[in-house]
């Protein structure tokens, strides 16, 4: 249970009008009946926060306003009795923001037992990642094996994880990317064809190739919509998790029609306790066993300590990674 201790003072990132961090402090949170209190060791860093500071992705009603969706440490207080064998236990979890500070509220019934040997840079850098690529590709997109599922930007870290999860399912991948280096790391994490965006039009390469894909994931929106439609195989599901490339687009609706286009908006951050823990119980009846082994392991690019945490923004915002960055709680 909560003890007088935890109403001390933590270390957490903030952020002013600008958008420029620094470390500041506030109470220590207190968790709910349904959570346990993490002692945070390390958070991984996504695009979301980077929305999130510049007003454009603001945290859902009720969840912390501090930055992070994604945390990995010790659980050192619980909100109710029934979690007090977890106490102790090395674990990493999405978080409902807050993991950008020395301690974090997550729901006991989404934790991940960390596995002996495993580094806490290691499991911080998976639950965000992916659960998103999971969600989009397999529970939304319905991918199966023998299926092509087209990603758009597969060097991220969600790119990332769904090339490693389409790869053990045994579906073909096919990536866009904006460099060479980009595609050979791409190739390097399964990927079966990976095309550079900016000397060849993906649209092209697949059609000359016969290549059509049954799921789409799509970070991109804007004109990639049309053009998502153009290789799509009857019934594609194509799955938008964010609008890099703009919010707006002017679609043919002959041609969504006609291939019966199956057109999603997907954001994980915002759905319920309940669709977050049922995401999170199949995610681990079907790849739990092996998320810590070779086959689904994710490069980390780049680990920072807590005082960098500019530094790990930077590398993001110029989209200069190829899997993961993470920020180790060292002051």
């Amino acid at each position: 249970m909560v003890t007088e201790q935890h109403k001390a003072k933590m270390n957490y990132i903030s952020y002013d009008d600008s958008g420029r961090l620094h470390i500041a402090q506030t109470h220590i949170p207190t968790p709910k009946t349904h959570e346990v209190l993490l002692k945070v060791a390390a958070f991984g860093v996504n695009r979301a926060d980077l929305l999130q500071k510049q007003g454009k992705y603001p945290a859902p009603k009720g969840d912390s306003e501090i930055l992070g969706l994604e945390a990995a440490g010790t659980v050192v207080a619980c909100g109710d009795s029934q979690w007090q064998a977890l106490l102790g236990k090395r674990v990493f979890a999405i978080t409902a923001g807050g993991a950008y500070a020395e301690y974090v509220c997550v729901d006991a019934e989404q934790l991940f037992d960390i596995p002996d040997g495993a580094s806490f840079e290691t499991a911080a850098s998976l639950a965000e990642v992916y659960l998103t690529a999971f969600d989009a590709a397999i529970r939304v997109g319905g991918l199966h094996k023998e299926q092509t599922l087209l990603i758009h930007g597969g060097a991220s870290g969600v790119g990332s994880a769904a090339i490693r999860l389409a790869k053990q399912l045994g579906a073909y991948v096919v990536t866009t990317q904006s460099s060479e280096e980009k595609c050979q790391y791409a190739r390097q994490l399964g990927a079966d064809l990976a095309i550079n965006y900016t000397q060849d039009d993906f649209v092209a390469v697949m059609k000359a190739g016969g290549i059509t894909a049954n799921v789409i994931i799509d970070p991109v929106a804007g004109e990639y919509i049309s053009n998502n439609i153009k290789v799509a195989a009857m019934d594609c599901h194509c799955i938008t998790i964010a609008m890099l490339g703009g919010r707006t687009v002017e679609l043919d609706m002959a041609h969504v029609l006609a291939k019966r286009f199956n057109l999603h908006g997907s954001t994980l951050r915002n759905r319920d306790q309940d669709y977050k823990r049922a995401l999170v119980k199949a995610f681990k009846e079907q790849f739990a066993s092996c998320l810590f082994t070779d086959v689904l392991h994710i490069p980390i690019f780049k680990t920072v300590t807590f005082s960098e945490i500019e530094l790990a923004h930077a590398i993001l915002h110029k989209n200069e990674n190829l899997g993961k960055v993470v920020v180790k709680i060292s002051l």
